[in-house]
């Protein structure tokens, strides 16, 4: 199966399995930290901590590849601490596959040809994170996979011109960061694909990033408030172009139907803070869809969170935790949110396992039409966005 396998220093990448409908496939993706089975969905440690469980929880999760950013841990603690600790795996006591990235600093910043200039927001100093600062901010971290610094627009900027200056800058400045990578041999850079919701933009991007031959290559700039039919497309376009032995990973991209929808048009790796942001809302993610455990109903509901669910929290033989024991905590104690972090992680994760169970025994399509009959009562309520986005790829959800 060589015909299969791509490696690079730091990676190798082997195809498993292909679903003879959609786009979707199954792989391994091998990093310093161990294998990682794709499709996966990576929980986000901003500041090298999932808020509000240890990394002992977390690697009970099955989690095997998490996300710190880049410029927080660079504000704080600072790359000098970074340095005598040893990296992030020893700072946070996670021995898995960190993936690390530059994200959150649009609300902050101003970008020039020479990086991005923010305001600390710990003290309001000014700062400039150049691609050569990052890559070596990351250098210092440690992480598995190193994102390059690109610059970001909002996709649904009007500016077309802008749109454009920002996918071409991205392109210098992963020149640049190949350039300043000091540690190739064991740490992976991963290109970031950029051009709003201009598919022609799109495809001259990609073209450009897979002839820099960085070992995986991400999506970016989605998850921004444009509408799912947009988010779709944009993805679509792309994966049909990029590299069949490259891990394909779409940022930002975190609700169950939107991983779905995404393996199924070819892509590979999704992070987001949904699952655990909105566990401290006292939200818990099943196959039923999202429920609010502060709704008054469930303070008589002694059943778990989610029956059949195998997170420590629902499983016959774990904790034992109870709707009613959630909503008597939701509004006073953390333990709720933590609780409830626990179990939608889990959930993330045990999908994209599904998922991938589903596309090795080539029985996807028919996963996807389940997925969504457990979401809506009827077909008449499948989101417009997922039916024509998996017509593209020969699904028809209102089939009978």
């Amino acid at each position: 199966m060589a015909s299969n396998v791509y490696t690079s220093p730091a990676l190798k990448f082997e195809l498993l399995g292909r679903c003879s409908t959609t786009r979707a496939r199954a792989s391994i993706l091998t990093l310093p930290h161990g294998p990682v089975k794709l499709p996966v969905f990576m929980p986000v440690a901003t500041q090298a901590s999932l808020k509000g469980i240890t990394p002992e929880q977390l690697e009970e999760t099955s989690c095997r590849l998490c996300l710190n950013n880049t410029y927080h841990l660079g504000l704080k603690p600072g790359q000098e601490v970074l340095d005598a600790v040893g990296g992030a795996h020893k700072l946070q006591g996670w021995k898995h596959n960190i993936l690390t990235d530059s994200g959150g600093l649009l609300k902050l910043a101003t970008i020039t040809e020479e990086g991005v200039r923010f305001l600390s927001p710990h003290d309001g100093s000014p700062m400039l994170l150049t691609p050569e600062h990052s890559m070596s901010l990351q250098n210092s971290i440690g992480s598995d996979i190193m994102m390059q610094l690109d610059d970001v627009i909002v996709t649904t900027s009007p500016d077309t011109e802008r749109m454009r200056e920002a996918m071409r800058r991205s392109v210098r400045w992963l020149d640049r960061c190949i350039a300043a990578h000091k540690k190739p041999e064991s740490q992976n850079l991963f290109c970031i694909i950029q051009g709003g919701l201009d598919l022609a933009m799109r495809r001259e991007c990609c073209e450009e990033m897979i002839a820099r031959d960085t070992p995986g290559i991400a999506i970016g700039g989605l998850s921004g408030g444009e509408a799912k039919a947009d988010f779709c497309r944009v993805v679509e376009a792309c994966t049909s172009m990029l590299p069949e032995l490259k891990p394909r990973y779409v940022m930002g991209i975190g609700y169950p139907e939107d991983l779905v929808v995404s393996v199924a048009l070819g892509a590979d790796m999704f992070d987001c803070v949904w699952p655990t942001r909105t566990a401290r809302f006292g939200n818990a993610v099943t196959k039923q869809g999202v429920l609010n455990i502060r709704n008054a109903k469930f303070g008589h509901d002694f059943g778990p969170i989610e029956t059949g669910c195998g997170c420590e929290c629902c499983r016959p033989g774990g904790l034992g935790i109870t709707r009613a024991y959630i909503y008597h905590n939701t509004s006073k104690e953390t333990v709720a949110a933590h609780l409830l972090t626990i179990h939608n992680v889990w959930y993330q994760l045990n999908l994209m396992r599904e998922v991938r169970e589903a596309i090795l025994e080539d029985r996807f399509p028919a996963y996807i039409r389940a997925f969504f009959g457990g979401l809506y009562a009827d077909k008449s309520e499948f989101p417009a966005w997922a039916v024509e986005s998996l017509k593209t790829v020969n699904v028809d959800l209102l089939a009978e």
